[in-house]
């Protein structure tokens, strides 16, 4: 008989035993798949939004929310920095580049930030269709917010005040999409790009521009439209890149300094929160593994029972012409088998609960977490599966070689 129908014929024999052994090891390895998809890919996430910035300043409080808020965008902002202020560090010899970022307003919960060209240049952000925004009230959508909303290149919106959906909306200044970004797998996708001037103007704050021509003034170094040195007028951020590894030792401690401004290291920082994260991704990863243990010690009892049971058939496969050998390999393939069918339905139970879940909560489908991703560790998972199913009919094969067929027969 051919081992691959025997082996069937023996797990389709007890179905319930089956698929009892089968469901415990595909729920562990689903959380193990499950923690791999997020952990991994927020990960990288992380460190793609993250890099070309190497310090943040903002006001003072928390460094971590700082981060989340000026980088990721998923915290609100600390409080407001003047332009003096803000200008002072951005002219520091450390300093190579400073963006501005202001903050304030959203559009169905997607941020409105304002600021200049530097920072889609940070993530290497191209058109899809129109221009980048120049004029006041002129707005670039992230990819992800266009295809949510609807939006095309002429269409107008009022915004809301505040970071998330709800807040009053200011509807005597209409924003202008005069452009659509590629997908770039970013934050970016999920952001509605203007100038810090479009912020001020949409909550009515008094600024006092420099006329075209007026050398009188000297131009600010991080808006070029207002006079330097503006204490007036403020900020919700500034996005800093060193111009030598100094700056790293130096900078930092040099704006902490100041009475109202912090700076925040994103790299320590997300090395902090990787860290927080880690507690509970090591909880579940226990559970998991203690999922797996208890599905490896049921596949045994369930390998060894059935050894039992069968006994005298396979006394009678040896009576014609059944090696030792084939007797082994099918013990040994209906432990692979049961464990193979669990890991396999545990990968896709895994990927199908991250889909589902980027269906459902739209906080998860903003950041671009997805399950259409294979990564090595799930391979290595489906071999340990074979290892498991090997170590799990171990004992049962070496019963089935010892077996003396005269006895078995004899109902001994």
């Amino acid at each position: 008989m051919n081992l691959g129908i025997l082996v069937w014929s023996y797990l389709k024999a007890k179905p319930l035993n089956t698929a009892l052994n089968s469901l415990l090891l595909a729920l562990g390895i689903s959380v193990i798949v499950v923690l791999i998809l997020f952990s991994r890919q927020v990960e990288e996430k992380i460190q793609s939004n993250a890099k070309g910035i190497d310090l943040v300043v903002g006001a003072k409080g928390s460094p971590l929310q700082l981060i989340l808020c000026t980088i990721f965008h998923i915290d609100f902002p600390t409080g407001n920095i003047n332009l003096a202020e803000a200008e002072k560090i951005a002219r520091h010899r450390l300093v190579k580049k400073a963006i501005p970022m202001a903050l304030g307003d959203s559009y169905q919960a997607y941020r409105i930030i304002g600021t200049n060209r530097d920072y889609p240049a940070l993530y290497n952000a191209e058109l899809n269709e129109g221009k980048w925004f120049e004029k006041e009230l002129d707005v670039t959508l992230g990819a992800q917010v266009a295809a949510l909303t609807g939006f095309s290149v002429g269409d107008t919106f009022a915004s809301a005040h505040g970071l998330s959906a709800g807040g009053h909306e200011h509807e005597e200044h209409d924003f202008v999409v005069v452009g659509i970004m590629k997908p770039t797998g970013s934050v970016l996708d999920n952001l509605i790009l203007t100038s810090v001037e479009s912020v001020w103007k949409v909550h009515d704050l008094a600024i006092d521009y420099i006329s075209v021509g007026d050398t009188t003034q000297k131009a600010s170094t991080l808006v070029p439209t207002v006079a330097a040195g503006d204490s007036t007028i403020e900020l919700t951020s500034l996005l800093l890149q060193y111009r030598s590894p100094m700056g790293a030792i130096q900078l930092p401690r040099y704006v902490n300094q100041q009475s109202s401004l912090q700076a925040a290291s994103p790299a320590f920082e997300t090395a902090r929160l990787f860290t927080i994260l880690g507690v509970g991704v090591d909880a579940l990863m226990v559970l998991a593994y203690v999922l797996i243990f208890i599905s490896a010690i049921s596949i045994f009892i369930a390998l060894y029972n059935s050894l039992k049971e069968r006994r005298f058939d396979l006394a009678i496969m040896r009576t014609m012409g059944a090696t030792r050998l084939k007797l082994v390999f099918t013990i040994l393939a209906e432990g692979i088998s049961l464990t193979l069918v669990g890991t396999v339905a545990g990968i896709f139970l895994g990927h199908a609960v991250v889909w589902s879940m980027g269906l459902l909560i739209e906080e998860i489908h903003k950041t671009g977490i997805t399950s259409f991703v294979l990564y090595q560790e799930e391979w290595i998972i489906l071999a340990g599966s074979l290892l498991l199913g090997v170590l799990c009919a171990c004992i049962p094969a070496w019963q089935v070689y010892r077996t003396d067929i005269s006895k078995v027969l004899a109902g001994n």
